[in-house]
């Protein structure tokens, strides 16, 4: 057996094992039945790919939530995303090479604006969600609560 240790190629296996055989759907039924344990997802701006930090963040969440699992409780995990205000308006400023807030009335306008915040910012939903769950994150990635919606 001359097997290198491909931690990558590993990874992926455990990945394709887990989503194939549904193992977080599996736990969460499992655990229905026991005592609730809620969290709230202190939410990441949506403002691009994640990085070293918010994964880390996202992680340690993700070991606490476990470890609740394993002791049976029925976790409450909803992801959360902060989809507005300054940090989305300055990388869709960025993005558009605008020079000052005058020019969003004078060249894109205010609604269009909003409207490009909010693509903007659903669009990096999406990357972040796909790769918090590379990182092998258990959460409820299908109901994530968005500050965008007034629900």
């Amino acid at each position: 057996m001359d097997q290198k240790f491909n931690l990558k190629q590993i990874e992926e296996k455990i990945l394709k094992f887990w989503s194939e055989n549904s193992i977080y759907k599996k736990v969460v039924q499992k655990n229905s039945k026991g005592p609730r344990f809620k969290y709230i997802d202190g939410p990441p701006y949506t403002t691009g790919a994640i990085h070293l930090g918010t994964a880390w963040n996202k992680v340690l969440k993700d070991t606490a939530l476990r470890y609740k699992r394993f002791q049976g409780y029925n976790v409450r995990d909803q992801p959360g995303y902060d989809m507005h205000g300054l940090p989305i308006e300055v990388k869709v400023e960025e993005d558009l090479k605008l020079k000052n807030k005058r020019d969003i009335e004078e060249k894109i306008g205010v609604e269009n604006f909003i409207e490009l915040c909010r693509k903007f910012a659903l669009d990096n939903l999406d990357l972040m969600n796909k790769q918090f769950s590379r990182l092998g994150v258990w959460m409820d990635w299908g109901d994530p609560y968005m500050t965008i919606k007034n629900s």
